[in-house]
């Protein structure tokens, strides 16, 4: 996923300037990291060097100029060859979960990798039981009730694979003894 392409999608719903696209984006993917302006506007440029976004208008107020974006036939035929494509598997897990219980094992053994898999599986839980109470929340939003339930997917599986290392190590431990 590119941040320019979550732009478009944005703007397919109409005219927006940075500030409005950012706020839309957080809103829409909450369990996503949240984007920043230098990412919005950075993204905006050179989508519109692309000529996939341009400038509809500047928005006169209090506060700075706001330039509204809008999408352009280019742009739009980009994003929905985009949304349409799948994407492979990826190749390598990027998470910092099984770094660490593998630097645990190596600097403290056993028992520092079976007290850091359930501190962390403790800290996964609570994030669980919040994205519920999200969703719950977030009844008719269909965004935010999926984006809870991805999030809710993949800490399920993080919890389940922490258990079965959990064991696993439990397991080595008695057989060493």
């Amino acid at each position: 996923m590119t941040t320019g392409h979550v732009l478009m999608g944005l703007l397919s719903r109409g005219p927006q300037h940075g500030y409005d696209l950012k706020r839309h984006h957080d809103e829409l993917l909450p369990a996503a990291r949240p984007m920043a302006f230098g990412q919005v506007y950075a993204a905006l440029g050179r989508l519109a060097g692309k000529g996939l976004v341009a400038e509809a208008a500047v928005e006169q107020g209090s506060g700075p100029e706001r330039v509204v974006y809008e999408l352009t036939d280019a742009g739009r035929a980009e994003v929905d060859s985009w949304a349409a494509e799948p994407d492979g598997p990826g190749e390598h897990v990027a998470n910092p979960l099984a770094s660490k219980v593998a630097v645990a094992l190596l600097l403290g053994g056993h028992d520092a990798a079976a007290t850091y898999l359930r501190r962390q599986r403790a800290a996964h839980l609570e994030r669980m039981r919040s994205l519920t109470r999200d969703k719950r929340e977030a009844k008719g939003d269909l965004h935010r009730v999926l984006a809870a339930d991805y999030a809710l997917s993949h800490l399920d599986a993080d919890v389940r694979w922490m258990e079965d290392a959990l064991e696993r190590v439990h397991d080595l431990e008695g057989d060493r003894a």
